[in-house]
């Protein structure tokens, strides 16, 4: 008798995905869109499959009671509503559908922008009135102005086009594109703050990530053009709504458009919905017939080829990888994906090349795999595509990126190690890492300087001279900001008088004590990490 596996459809999916599914008889699903987190985490437990769109909040709490769930289908691109740490942790494969809604998106952004800039939702709402004010709504050309794209993923790069083609000329800013390859596809790439100063039009294409919450807020509005124009389709907190308020009523942001809001939907009293200068939609960047039908066709066929076949297509947090295979790995790609996330934080320009040595035992590992796991690490935080084991290389190489990989047999102080070392126009960053007892993940040296550390949540790295009294002066200062410290790895160079401190903190620490940490005499600098 064949196995029979139960799936769960917490959000509406186009018919044409139901169909897909009730094409084999070994799947049976229910539909139970609206549920809460905690009405989710109620039901999850019988279900080996999940089926969600934007709609659904996967938490830990659901995960944590997920018993026998095995995957995680989105439709659509954006995971940033699943818990992707817990459900890598339980071995929950997550996949999305990231070709369905690339085009609908950008698409939706340059029609607010045209939209922005004709002022048409107000034209066309004073004709319904009655009224025929000509001059009211006189607006600019889009021709021959300038467009700031921040984020060149999927997106980004298709709106890059599409306005080349309205005669644009288009800035980009993306800390993981080389200007070799911006210029490859037409677009100047340029610092975040030259392309505030320059842009007529921005428009923002990058994950919610905490570095990227409030990445347009006061202060980078106030690096703007007087009358510049801003459109977000991206994520609701990129563009810091209290700020972009105020900007609209003082004249220095001459008009924004939003596809997308921290709350969903805003509250009536939100301070942008009574500004006659804003543009809003209903999170419409993939609401078209095409993008809805194409992604639940292809998370629909994705989640049965998985539990019917065991294929894997499309996962965000795992590769393609035989069972036996992932219980080897898995621990050393958790590893790859950090310690590429670590030396991403630690760039200051566009890396040029990417070096993975893989040490002792885990010479014998899959090396390619373990790339495709640093470079997914290391670009996720840039880009507006959802990277996977697949893709992550590809984009590497359409960024100007070399990879190379090398293996080495040596004995060290660990039975294996993962070096990443990363190569910018101006410097160079390593790090190492190294998995312990089968599954324990440690980081074990970063820029030279050896430590032994957890990969997980936030740090302080403070570069400063190795001399008494900055443990204390660190403990007073954050003490007095409320924030704990969990830890503390100190690495030393005893011969050149420097030290890297890692400290590992509690929650996130505001700029404000970061910028208080500086002016201690003996450190040199100071940078928050989250892993």
């Amino acid at each position: 008798m064949a196995h029979t596996f139960r799936l769960l459809l917490s959000d509406t999916l186009a018919p044409q995905g139901i169909e897909v599914l009730r094409r084999y008889p070994q799947l049976h699903f229910d539909l139970k869109p609206g549920l809460t987190p905690t009405e989710l985490a109620g039901a999850i437990a019988p279900y080996d499959a999940l089926l969600i769109r934007s709609t659904t909040r996967v938490t830990r709490e659901v995960i944590d009671r997920a018993a026998n769930l095995k995957v995680i289908g989105r439709a659509g691109v954006g995971v940033d509503n699943v818990d992707l740490d817990a459900a890598t942790r339980r071995g929950i494969v997550v996949m999305n559908s990231p070709a369905g809604n690339s085009v609908t998106t950008a698409e939706h952004t340059i029609s607010m922008m045209l939209a922005l800039a004709r002022h048409i939702p107000a034209a066309a709402a004073a004709v319904r009135a009655g009224k025929w004010d000509r001059a009211k709504f006189t607006g600019t050309e889009v021709s021959n102005k300038t467009l700031g794209v921040i984020g060149l993923g999927n997106i980004g790069r298709i709106v890059a086009d599409r306005a080349l083609g309205l005669k644009m000329k288009v800035l980009g800013y993306d800390p993981m594109i080389t200007a070799d390859a911006a210029a490859k596809i037409s677009v100047e790439c340029v610092s975040l703050d030259e392309l505030f100063a320059r842009s007529d039009f921005i428009t923002v294409h990058v994950p919610l990530t905490d570095d990227n919450r409030g990445l347009i807020g006061a202060d980078a509005i106030a690096k703007m053009k007087k009358g510049v124009r801003i459109i977000n389709c991206a994520r609701g907190g990129i563009v810091d709504e209290t700020a972009l308020a105020d900007a609209l009523r003082s004249g220095k942001v001459a008009g924004a458009a939003l596809d997308v809001f921290v709350d969903e939907p805003p509250p009536a009293d939100h301070p942008l919905l009574g500004l006659d200068n804003l543009i809003a939609t209903p999170h419409l960047g993939a609401a078209t017939d095409e993008a809805q039908v194409q992604v639940a066709v292809d998370i629909a066929q994705q989640v049965a080829d998985f539990l019917i076949d065991g294929a894997i297509r499309h996962a965000v947090n795992l590769p393609a990888l035989t069972p036996q295979e992932l219980a080897v790995l898995g621990p050393h790609l958790r590893l790859a994906e950090k310690l590429g996330h670590l030396a991403a934080q630690l760039l200051n320009e566009a890396p040029v090349q990417v070096t993975v040595e893989l040490g002792g035992d885990a010479a014998e590992l899959k090396p390619d795999t373990i790339t495709a796991g640093v470079l997914k690490g290391l670009l996720s935080g840039f880009l507006d595509d959802t990277l996977n084991f697949v893709n992550a290389p590809f984009i590497a190489r359409e960024r100007g990126i070399r990879v190379a990989e090398t293996r080495s047999r040596e004995v060290t102080d660990y039975v294996n190690t993962l070096t990443v070392t990363v190569t910018t126009p101006h410097a160079t960053h390593e790090v190492m890492g190294s998995v312990l007892s089968g599954r324990a993940l440690r980081i074990v040296r970063i820029d030279g300087f050896r430590v032994e550390a957890v990969p997980e949540g936030y740090f302080l790295m403070l570069h400063n001279r190795d001399v008494p009294g900055v443990v204390g002066a660190v403990g007073t200062i954050l003490g007095e900001a409320q924030i704990n410290i969990a830890g503390l790895e100190l690495g030393r160079d005893r011969v050149g008088g420097t030290a890297l401190s890692l400290v590992q903190v509690d929650a996130q620490v505001p700029a404000v004590v970061l910028d208080k940490l500086r002016t201690v005499p003996a450190i040199t600098a100071a940078s928050l990490i989250k892993l």
